[in-house]
């Protein structure tokens, strides 16, 4: 599988990586665990969990501890999850950060990522300076931020992160203008992550309430062309292609609970990136469609 190098780290990605949220509820660990070497032997080798994703954590603790030097390891801190104190307490997220590390059964994480923290709380500084101590204490190798729009804006623009994780995909396209470049002159690695959108167009029908639903309804009015192909994985492969093709992004993170999906999306990208006149007809779509209200989705 194709790798990129992480921004400024010392870290080459596989283009795909794996996102821990799917497995933190209903599976077990036999599953995760052919899920995860699965993944591994596939040739991924990033792997991106949180604090609140359930028992995604001691799942992929339990798995993959006796393989630590196959793949890096990400995870996110910030909402307090089981500890009884408010979100972005500085001292829970030390406690989160160590609690991490057990769940994991690993001394350390590749990159610490502060979970879709506000402007205002980052204004404060103490769950910055959280990150950097855990940095500095040999936690983490690198902190970077989690999250979209003018949040992630800010983060950027602090200049103390390694790392951004944020939305960007075919039905979400902010992130391409508002803060991707300012990521890459700063020379952060780029994690994209909902890079299939949840694959909202392969539903007929979306309640309000569901997470995929933003998604599902700018897809109805973008209405790509190659969304009606009939056979799903040919749009599914389109889609991929997309946000592999966007200026700044390293790896693609995507759940999953079935273990066949990774050899599959490697195939889907063999052809690697989009030529650049598919590519700018989906981002012309965009500009002639989507309305100002359209953010990034956290």
């Amino acid at each position: 599988m194709e790798q990129r190098k992480y921004g400024n780290t010392d870290m080459k990605v596989s283009i795909l990586g794996f996102g821990g949220s799917e497995i933190g509820s209903g599976v077990s660990q036999e599953e995760v665990n052919q899920l995860l070497h699965s993944a591994l032997d596939a040739g991924l080798n990033v792997i991106d969990t949180a604090e609140c994703y359930g028992d995604s954590e001691e799942l992929i603790g339990n798995a993959l501890a006796d393989r630590r030097d196959d793949y890096y390891l990400f995870t996110k801190c910030g909402h307090a999850a089981g500890f009884e104190a408010p979100d972005w307490d500085k001292t829970m997220l030390e406690q989160s950060i160590d609690r991490s590390l057990r769940r994991l059964q690993t001394d350390h994480v590749d990159v610490i990522h502060l979970h879709s923290c506000s402007e205002e709380v980052l204004r404060r500084g103490d769950v910055i300076e959280v990150l950097q101590r855990a940095k500095q204490q040999g936690k983490t190798r690198y902190i970077g931020y989690s999250g979209d729009s003018t949040d992630a804006l800010y983060a950027i623009e602090t200049g103390v992160f390694d790392s951004l994780e944020t939305s960007v995909n075919i039905a979400d396209q902010e992130a391409i203008s508002l803060t991707l470049p300012k990521a890459l002159e700063r020379g952060m690695g780029i994690v994209a992550k909902r890079p299939l959108a949840n694959a909202a167009w392969t539903k007929e029908e979306v309640k309000p309430e569901d997470y995929e639903y933003v998604y599902w309804n700018r897809l109805r009015d973008l209405n790509y062309p190659f969304l009606e192909e009939q056979d799903v994985q040919t749009s599914i492969q389109q889609a991929l292609r997309f946000t592999l093709s966007i200026p700044g992004v390293d790896t693609m993170i995507v759940g999953t609970t079935r273990p066949t999906r990774w050899a599959e999306n490697a195939a889907l990208l063999e052809d690697g990136e989009l030529s650049k006149e598919e590519f700018d007809r989906i981002r012309q779509r965009w500009f002639q469609i989507a309305e100002a209200g359209w953010v990034g989705q956290v």
